[in-house]
């Protein structure tokens, strides 16, 4: 795209339809700037209309943002090398030159570049904005400097959140080299600037721009600082702090009493000073400790004052941030003294922990995003969380003095409430809040404790009496922080006690804020989980069965509830319910109605995977329990569910093909042969190879065809269907992400085919494997390699096994035995496979004339060794940590990620269910065998085991008295 006078007209005309308010206009112009960002040079002609002049502002605007999409999308991949260095080279003065709101554009588009190129591939970027940095700040030109400042700050975010290592260090070292002095001298100028304008009364419009310069100059100070204390500002040091402290003290009366942007842009510039003190006080608290008193006068004094005010969260967070590092450091002893202890209480705590308006209104209006930061710990940066960490820090050093204060304090709250319930009832929630928050985890479980009150005593007196409250709707927030706080302190509070209220918590599902029926849900389905020392549980399906009726009523009943349609903990809540409760006829019919109306609900817009998944889970394990109980449910599951789970796979629902699929996996294995006819069709589309295309689907569709290989294997043999089969399993296991499941393929065939029906096809199949044995070998594909060979010679005998492996090629089965099977057999982990494998080698040494043939005594003897290495040995000894996983994501374009359904997972089969211990099993074999030739097998032994294996060996023989002769 040639930059001249049509090109500006098309670009002009395309950006103003862009803006235009009628959908036509504006969807055209979408699609022609569209198929012009495919020319070469389209970008550099974008960023030639922006720095023109003559167009109007809100068209250069729309062209910068569309600029700044574009490089995003295509500066790393599709954007010529000469168009890259056009673009570089005049970027900056572009962005230098624009008015602040296209300024503010550009500066994203240059850290766009700046993230792939810069510093190694664009080294005159930090040169020509030091200079342009430097001759704004001659002129006084802060819109300018502010510009520099906010795009060399994006490009140095980087020594925050990257990794350490060598190239980053150099790209600090080259970004110190050239900046850090600068940086200085623009700080030390702003400041005697702002000096200058506080003494001549203090201007609003000329303070904003020279104390956002200084905000800007700080989180650089903290990204050049993060990754270790550089030369230049350990040097600088005294000069920097004093600077710091002072912007800390100083009022700026201007602005922060004319207007609320007036206080937060200088709180921002305060907050950004509390992360820099925060950051050295734990990185660099040596040098930082003649500093430190000076700093926590400042920042307790500031703190004070902040907490006092409801729009100032940035900075209260971020000062408590600070002190809460210095309570827990060896400077504690600033807040030893008891008068400053009740300070911290009633003056920072307190007003910071007491609900606000903004807290109310989150509650109302985006419950999601409250239970978020209330329930969920997600809350670290708000007023309430980090107010209860600093009393936590302090606790660490002074618990029973603190202990003490809080106490005294959650009391007042108490007698407050008492004397006026209506209007001072955020004294009560601020109590239970305390309780809440200053609660410690006990280690290794789930139960907590407080020192601030007796649990039982507190629960009767203060919680009990809002569980009961008949008024479900009365003040909601109370109500759930009395949900909150069962649920927390739900190992601490009697069987007895909980079940006189499980129908009170009942009740409130009903209630019409979300957030006290989303607790209330969390709230059952945690209870559900308490277990008794450790191990049994606590509530029963007996227990719960009075009520559950009108808990499944009431849990379906809060999803219709206006915002709680796809509400995560409702769903949850009915998942677990019908994992404990006994699930009859009544109940299951009303739940799998219920499920499958949200469910085709959610099929025509999936939009919270979370959600989501829970309506899976509550399926599988209503259908797994109800038809486990009661079989004649099976039929009447399959028809309240084929018509979602078509829907599923006609409307190509790709978010729910792997739990479909896992859904209906689950259905055939419930049905008894033969399988229905709507199954069968469903398995012929299994076996297109279209349906295998996306590797997210991979693990679910195994699953669904090793389901049909179980309960209709006599299909297989009919149209050309094992064929399909196999092509399937070639492709699996030839890929090593996806080999394993190519393996579950092969061996369920193998476990239920007979073997006059696989006969043909096994040369074949070893064909195959041989491949990959040789072409791509890995520790994953040879372990699974040596289980199948264990099925197939379990199933099929060893003379099978022998000769269909030496059919491929002669004496190939022995060449196998020594460079495979023998090193692999002590790296087999999992009982069931474990056992399979000793039990497999043990019949092949036993029994297979290869073995018992004298010239293959080594053989014998190395097997044996590898046999009892496996059996003798804890599996830390045999097996070396892995690395190899595998991935079923790497895809190009929208892919379905796997997710495992844990109430529809397959049951592991044993194939030897016979055979209870495979040593007792090796030892009477070898027994037997030892008889029919005396002499020969002991001194095989002791020629070929290592003396552990034949010690471990004797030992075996003496525990199941067996001997070898």
């Amino acid at each position: 795209m040639e930059w001249n006078q049509q090109t500006l007209e098309f670009l002009s005309k395309a950006f103003l339809d862009t803006l235009s308010p009628l959908p036509e206009p504006r969807r055209r112009a979408e699609s022609s700037l569209s198929d012009a960002s495919d020319s070469p040079n389209y970008g550099l002609a974008v960023l030639r209309l922006v720095a023109e002049p003559s167009v109007d502002d809100p068209i250069r605007q729309a062209a910068a943002v569309n600029f700044k999409n574009h490089l995003k999308s295509r500066w790393t991949n599709s954007i010529p090398d000469p168009e890259k260095e056009q673009i570089k080279s005049i970027i900056v003065p572009v962005m230098l030159s624009s008015t602040p709101r296209i300024q503010s554009q550009l500066s994203e588009a240059l850290s766009v570049i700046g993230k792939h190129d810069f510093p190694k591939s664009w080294p005159a970027l930090l040169p020509d904005l030091r200079l342009s940095l430097q001759n704004a700040s001659s002129t006084s030109d802060y819109v300018s400097v502010n510009g520099v400042l906010a795009t060399v700050n994006s490009l140095f975010k980087k020594f925050r959140y990257e990794y350490k290592s060598n190239d980053l260090l150099l790209d600090l070292k080259y970004c110190l080299d050239n900046f850090a002095e600068t940086l200085w001298q623009i700080f030390e100028r702003t400041s005697g600037l702002i000096s200058s304008v506080l003494a001549s009364g203090g201007q609003p419009a000329t303070l904003k721009p020279l104390i956002e310069s200084q905000r800007l100059c700080c989180r650089i100070f903290y990204s050049l600082n993060f990754q270790d204390l550089p030369e230049f500002f350990e040097d600088t040091m005294d000069k920097w702090m004093h600077e710091f402290k002072n912007y800390l003290m100083v009022k700026y009366p201007t602005l922060e009493d004319a207007s609320t942007d007036g206080v937060e842009i200088v709180d921002g510039l305060r907050a950004a000073i509390c992360d820099n003190i925060s950051h050295y006080m734990e990185k660099e608290e040596d040098l930082f400790k003649k500093y430190l008193s000076g700093f926590v006068d400042a920042v307790w004094s500031l703190l004070v004052v902040a907490s006092a005010s409801s729009s100032r969260d940035r900075l209260t967070v971020t000062a408590i941030k600070f002190l809460t590092t210095v309570s827990t450091s060896v400077h504690h002893a600033l807040f030893a003294r008891d008068d400053i202890l009740q300070q911290i209480c009633q003056s920072i705590v307190l007003p910071n922990v007491m609900l606000r308006d903004e807290d109310e209104e989150l509650f109302e209006m985006n419950y999601v995003e409250f239970i978020r930061r209330d329930m969920e710990g997600s809350d670290l940066d708000t007023r309430r969380r980090i107010a209860c960490e600093l009393l936590k820090g302090i606790a660490s050093q002074y618990k029973e003095k603190v202990s003490e204060m809080v106490s005294i304090q959650i009391q007042a709250c108490l007698t407050s409430f008492a004397q006026n319930p209506a209007t001072n009832w955020k004294h009560k929630d601020c109590a239970i809040y305390l309780v809440v928050s200053l609660a410690t985890k006990k280690a290794g479980g789930n139960s907590v404790s407080t020192d601030l009150v007796e649990v039982e005593n507190f629960f009767a007196s203060v919680i009990i009496p809002e569980l009961r409250s008949q008024d479900i709707n009365g003040f909601p927030m109370l109500k759930a922080g009395a949900l909150k706080f069962f649920t927390m302190f739900r190992n601490q509070i009697s069987k007895p006690t909980a079940m006189t209220l499980f129908p009170d918590v009942v009740r409130f599902l009903n209630s019409d804020s979300n957030v006290v029926h989303s607790y209330a849900a969390s709230c059952v389905e945690k209870l559900l989980l308490v277990k008794e020392d450790g191990a049994r549980a606590r509530y029963t399906s007996a227990d719960i069965g009075p009520y559950l009726l009108e808990l499944m009523t009431n849990l379906f009943s809060a999803l219709q509830k206006q915002e709680s349609e796809e509400n995560q903990y409702v769903m949850k809540c009915i998942m677990r319910v019908l994992g404990v409760a006994d699930i009859s006829i009544d109940v299951a019919s009303p739940c799998i109605n219920g499920l499958t109306s949200i469910l085709n609900r959610v099929c025509e817009n999936p939009k919270n995977p979370v959600f989501n998944h829970y309506i899976f889970e509550a399926v599988a394990v209503l259908v797994r329990r109800a038809c486990e109980k009661n079989s004649s449910l099976v039929s009447t599951f399959e028809q309240s569910l084929f018509p979602s789970l078509q829907m599923i796979l006609a409307k190509d629902v790709a978010e729910f093909f792997p739990y479909a699929f896992q859904l209906l996996s689950q259905l055939v294995e419930l049905n008894s042969p033969p399988i229905p006819p709507h199954y069968m069709q469903i398995f012929d589309i299994l076996l297109l190879p279209d349906s295998w295309k996306k590797p997210g689907n991979v693990p679910a569709l195994v699953r669904l065809l090793q389901s049909f290989l179980q309960k209709a294997p006599h299909e297989l043999n009919r149209e050309g269907r094992l064929n399909q089969v196999l092509e399937i399993f070639n492709k699996l296991v030839t890929a090593p992400r996806s080999d394993e499941q190519g393996f579950y393929v092969l061996n369920t065939i193998i476990e239920n085919l007979g073997y006059d029906v696989i006969a043909p096809y096994m040369s074949s199949i070893w064909t195959c494997l041989f491949w990959r044995l040789q072409n791509n070998k890995t520790t994953k594909f040879v372990k699974s390699f040596v289980i199948f060979m264990s099925l197939f010679l379990v199933k099929h005998g060893p003379q099978n096994l022998v000769t269909s492996v030496n059919a491929v090629q002669a004496g190939i089965f022995l060449m196998i035995i020594e460079q495979i099977w023998i090193p692999t057999l002590k790296l087999i982990t999992g009982s069931i496979e474990l056992k399979l494998a000793a039990v497999a080698s043990t019949r092949l040494i036993c029994e297979s004339p290869v073995f018992l043939d004298p010239s293959a005594g080594r053989h014998w003897g190395k097997m044996l060794d590898s046999i009892v290495t496996l059996l003798s040995r804890p599996e830390q000894d045999r097996v070396e940590e892995e690395l190899e996983v595998p991935d079923f994501g790497e895809t190009v374009g929208y892919n379905a990620t796997f997710v495992h359904l844990y109430n529809a997972g397959k049951k592991e089969e044993d194939p030897i269910k016979d055979i209870k211990d495979p040593k007792q099993y090796l030892v009477a074999v070898l027994a037997n065998i030892s008889v029919q030739s005396p002499g020969i097998y002991p001194q095989l032994i002791s020629e070929n085991l290592d003396q552990a294996n034949q010690a471990a060996l004797l030992q075996f023989c003496g525990s199941y008295n067996c001997s070898i002769i």
